[in-house]
């Protein structure tokens, strides 16, 4: 008799985001992929360490590097007079989410300078010369119906394939109704995704006991780990209490690498076939 097939490994995408804010995360980027489980990094290309971040990113080929597209809590990557219902004076995102949310939907002009940025955003990530492996948002605000619409839009003409699906297994249930309509749009968009995602609930604090408990208990299906490492500091005001050291600690650790190695199958990105 022929023995049974082995039953399907979950599959696991583990990313850093915010590459390319500081010096101290792309160094914790590059050994993260180099001496641990990390395997994808989100990219800010607005961030004051880009360069630094692309520069590495070319000696690490192995590495999957998306878009971190930043609309809230960051810099613009056009000019406040083309967009100045977006940023003040310096270029800057504020962090009023709800209120931005509802400008974005109801107001055409201010959609339309959203437009311009998000494609000025995907431009300068094509200017890189990176391979395009995802595309999220900071702070999820791609879960936003009206920046998913012209994040499928516009990235379709930059090679956009892969979008994080902000699921986090016990979310918030106001959540559900957003996530399934996203879930929806990206399926009849033909964009990969996963289909599950974990760092939301411990955001800033995805150390070595939160990563194990993680990977020892994958669902079935295609998951998505993401951190914040850093080596050292505080990076910024708005992630004050972000354990950025022991999240790449937990990346290097030994003990996760076991575990990994043990409950899933890691892909080198959405663009890896064994992610598909």
């Amino acid at each position: 008799m022929t023995a049974p097939p082995a039953p399907a490994r979950p599959r696991l995408i583990v990313t850093a985001d915010d590459f390319g804010l500081h010096t101290a995360v792309n160094q914790a980027v590059e050994r993260g992929y180099r001496e641990g489980v990390l395997r994808a990094a989100s990219l800010m290309v607005t961030a004051p360490a880009v360069a630094d971040a692309v520069a590495r990113a070319k000696q690490m080929p192995g590495l999957a590097v998306g878009l971190h597209l930043v609309l809230a809590d960051g810099q613009s990557a056009l000019p406040p007079s083309r967009i100045p219902d977006l940023v003040d004076a310096r270029g800057n995102f504020g962090d009023n989410m709800v209120r931005d949310g509802f400008r974005f939907f109801f107001l055409p002009h201010v959609r339309a300078q959203l437009a311009a940025e998000i494609r000025a955003q995907f431009e300068a990530f094509a200017a890189t010369g990176l391979p395009l492996d995802h595309v999220n948002a900071h702070k999820h605000f791609h879960l936003h119906p009206t920046v998913l619409t012209l994040m499928l839009s516009i990235g379709r003409s930059f090679g956009l394939r892969a979008v994080r699906w902000p699921a986090e297994p016990n979310s918030s249930p106001w959540l559900t109704p957003w996530l399934a309509l996203m879930r929806h749009r990206l399926r009849r968009a033909g964009v990969r995704s996963n289909d599950h995602v974990f760092g939301i609930q411990h955001t800033g604090a995805m150390d070595e006991k939160v990563l194990l408990d993680v990977v020892q208990r994958l669902p079935n299906g295609l998951n998505e780990i993401y951190l914040h490492p850093a080596t050292h500091g505080e990076l910024t005001p708005a992630m004050a209490n972000y354990r950025h050291a022991d999240e790449l600690a937990a990346l290097l650790s030994p003990r996760v690498q076991q575990a990994v190695a043990e409950h899933c199958q890691l892909c080198a990105g959405f663009s890896d076939p064994a992610a598909a």
